[in-house]
């Protein structure tokens, strides 16, 4: 996922039927079938064309064909409804009345870009003049949706997604009403793409629960409610089934580049661009997910169905209480920029890093900010880090998910080569001086 530039002078990115078992039986099997079916076809010509012949036979001879169509009044030819209710109230429809109040499209407001001179210059408007206003406008760039889920006074907070609101200058929330509100962001996480907003509630009367993800079933019902396309289509709703507990799916920037993994709850109910930020409910009206994404094709092209992810709940709440309370969430960090050992290259491995051949997976350091962990523990530029708690780190994302997964002040052991020896150390965590940066043009930062 990232290189190694500021090192270009050492080291180098490497980016780089089954067969039937008795067919002689089958294809006679299928002679004998084809043959039924033609006698069957003989059989039923024969009887239609009986009954055919026969029925002509009678017209000619009856005389229908000289009956005259009935005349006189159409009033008898009138249709009407039948005065018959079906009364449904299903699980699904119930749940779905519990939460449509608090689902809301977050409209993402974004400066223009370009000024198309020519045009203004055809009405008048001179080059400057166009150019200020330009700089003044905010044009709709793009939707998603949101969940309500909390009221302290007049105030609603809303839950969406980190890429709904990523690049805003303003940002517009219309409710399930139609109403449409301003609306700031309260705090944002990259990591797990989330943001949580806040906006005038008075007039906003429902508050969606959240339900424990922990508890859902395979094979269950989900529902997902947002706003596909927009919010055109605000409070869509979609029902499908959970597909998968826990699965674990690789998470990428806006570059497309792996940035680590995230579990996730799996669906088949359908979710569609605009439906990032909105719900995914159990029959009960809870929340147990934020849906985020789906895959529409594989890296072959093949055109994928039903499968669409959502955050589960239970992180959810973790996520967005430590927004609400300090504006981002705080992780453990080691203090070092590093790339991916399968970037560099063979011989360079050999040459530069002097690493055992056995060695082929892990990270390298590339610089240790001073007083960082990972500076007091001892660790240089070009150690490489092979495992972070006795867990074996593949590549750079893994050593994220694994940081992570410790808290701020946590002691963890660490194994790492020096000049080609092998080193084990204890380092203790701190928290992160960023946000952890992940691009094909820079190192990873941690």
């Amino acid at each position: 996922m990232m290189d190694n530039n500021n090192n270009n002078d050492q080291i180098n990115d490497n980016n780089n039927e089954e067969t039937p078992t008795s067919a002689p039986q089958g294809r006679k099997r299928g002679k004998l079938t084809l043959t039924k079916v033609a006698i069957t076809a003989v059989v039923a010509g024969l009887l239609g064309g009986g009954v055919a012949y026969g029925g002509i036979s009678y017209i000619n001879n009856s005389g229908i064909n000289d009956t005259a169509v009935p005349s006189g009044s159409n009033k008898s030819g009138n249709a009407s409804t039948s005065n018959v209710t079906v009364n449904v109230n299903t699980q699904s429809t119930k749940a779905f009345n519990q939460v449509k109040g608090a689902m809301v499209s977050v409209i993402n407001l974004q400066k223009e870009n370009s000024n198309n001179s020519t045009l203004g210059q055809l009405f008048g408007e001179n080059s400057s003049s166009s150019s200020s206003s330009s700089k003044s406008q905010l044009e709709e760039a793009s939707e998603g949706s949101g969940v309500v889920y909390k009221k302290s006074g007049s105030t609603a907070y809303i839950v969406t997604n980190n890429h709904v609101v990523s690049g805003s200058s303003a940002l517009r929330v219309v409710t399930s009403s139609g109403k449409q509100l301003q609306a700031k962001v309260v705090g944002k996480d990259s990591v797990t793409d989330l943001a949580v907003l806040k906006v005038n509630g008075s007039d906003l009367k429902t508050v969606a629960s959240f339900g424990n993800s922990d508890k859902v079933k395979v094979g269950e019902t989900a529902l997902a409610i947002g706003s596909p396309l927009g919010s055109q289509y605000a409070t869509s709703l979609t029902q499908g089934i959970i597909s998968a507990k826990k699965r674990t799916i690789e998470t990428t920037n806006s570059a497309g580049t792996q940035t680590g993994n995230a579990t996730v709850i799996q669906t088949d109910a359908a979710i569609n661009p605009g439906n990032s930020g909105g719900a995914l409910i159990n029959v009960g009206g809870q929340v147990v997910g934020i849906t985020s994404s789906k895959i529409a094709s594989d890296t072959e092209g093949t055109s994928v169905e039903g499968m669409g992810f959502a955050i589960p709940s239970n992180e959810v709440v973790n996520i967005i209480n430590q927004l609400v309370k300090k504006g981002k969430v705080v992780r453990p960090a080691l203090g070092i920029t590093y790339v991916d050992l399968a970037n560099v290259s063979s011989s360079q491995q050999k040459s530069v890093l002097k690493l055992p051949s056995n060695v082929d997976s892990g990270v390298v350091v590339m610089s240790a900010s001073t007083g960082s962990p990972a500076k007091n523990a001892g660790l240089a530029k070009y150690d490489v880090i092979t495992e972070l708690g006795g867990q074996k780190i593949t590549n750079q994302s893994t050593l994220r998910d694994l940081l992570y997964k410790y808290k701020i002040n946590d002691t963890v052991s660490m194994t790492y080569y020096h000049n080609g020896k092998k080193q084990t150390t204890k380092v203790k965590l701190t928290e992160t001086s960023s946000q952890l940066k992940t691009s094909t043009n820079a190192n990873s930062e941690s």
